[in-house]
């Protein structure tokens, strides 16, 4: 397959990543379609290294992983505290985080 292919498949990944970001209020979903968007540019990032024969691009993409990783973890561990707190957990709902 080429890298075209690949591309491709990155870029819908990364509008729909994009556009359930945009249009969902669920901060659950909301952190899903952040891992869609980590994801695609991934896959991008391994499209471009297979393609120079390089292997930077794998280096990076394990470097996002472990973003990705991180972003998870407190996303979730923030989405825990306010519903133990039983306060709203719609985005647009909430203004503030007090501690």
């Amino acid at each position: 397959m080429s890298v075209t292919w690949y591309l491709a498949l990155s870029a819908i990944l990364f509008a729909l990543g994009l556009f359930g970001v945009f249009v969902r209020r669920n901060p659950l979903v909301l952190l899903l379609c952040l891992e869609m968007l980590l994801g695609s540019a991934n896959l991008a990032l391994l499209a471009f290294d297979r393609y120079h024969g390089q292997n930077d691009g794998s280096i990076l993409a394990i470097i996002v992983m472990v973003v990705a990783a991180c972003e998870v973890t407190v996303g979730l561990g923030i989405v825990v505290a306010m519903h133990r707190r039983g306060q709203p957990i719609d985005v647009d709902k909430t203004r503030e985080l007090h501690g």
